[in-house]
């Protein structure tokens, strides 16, 4: 297996520019296609004039960084035996102002993860850590990304 993949998606602006008390104005809509995969519409937060309706980077972080744990969590538990039963996670990131950058500064996830075998809870939540070393997303970001997990049977 190749250790190396390409992943290729377009991004096409589906806003346009309005003249406002004299200032132009250009709208922050866009659409993210990659192939054989529903597009997504996106936009910047309405903090940075977009509409909150629609995806933008921030969220778009965090639904990485959430998807990637899930997805390693996943591997490991099933390389390890452990059925899950469900799995819920809440993210939060935060984007604010260091070394003079406006930048993302820390995500924090929250699985929720119920598991068939009670006797396994203590094994499972130490998986958590093992999936947040592997997680590709959060090897690739330079901000903290802390995992606060919990599992029940």
């Amino acid at each position: 297996m190749s250790h190396e993949h390409l992943f290729e998606g377009d991004l096409r602006w589906t806003g346009h520019a309005t003249q406002a008390d004299g200032k132009l104005k250009l709208e922050r809509s866009f659409n993210i296609e990659f192939p054989g995969k529903s597009p997504l519409t996106g936009s910047s937060p309405e903090v940075f004039h977009g509409d909150n309706r629609h995806h933008n980077p921030e969220t778009l972080m965090v639904s990485s960084l959430m998807a990637c744990h899930h997805l390693t969590y996943l591997a490991v538990c099933e390389r390890s035996g452990i059925s899950i039963v469900s799995y819920t996670d809440h993210g939060t990131g935060k984007l604010a102002m260091r070394d003079g950058k406006m930048r993302m500064v820390e995500v924090v996830l929250r699985p929720q993860v119920r598991i068939a075998d009670a006797t396994q809870v203590e094994r499972a939540l130490t998986l958590h850590e093992k999936a947040h070393a592997n997680c590709f997303m959060s090897n690739s970001v330079n901000f903290d990304v802390r995992i606060e997990p919990a599992v029940t049977a």
